[in-house]
């Protein structure tokens, strides 16, 4: 993969991790308990998959494009 899309795929996963973990916080400050962990369970599966099978292969092969707080 080029450096360039490598880095436009880090930079959208970084962005969407990011819209993720503010969809968790919406589920948490709306939701009951039971919903909030259903929902925060499935995101987590996304996000696991998102970082083992894509971003960790791409900063494997682009160490410098490794966000500072994924290092």
């Amino acid at each position: 993969m080029t450096n360039n899309t490598a880095k436009a795929i880090s930079d959208l996963m970084v962005s969407m991790g990011a819209q993720l973990n503010e969809s968790i916080r919406l589920v948490q400050s709306t939701e009951d308990d039971v919903e909030f962990r259903r929902y925060r369970d499935s995101v987590s599966k996304i996000m696991t998959t998102m970082l083992l099978e894509i971003m960790n292969p791409i900063y494997s092969e682009h160490p410098d494009l490794k966000p500072p707080e994924l290092r």
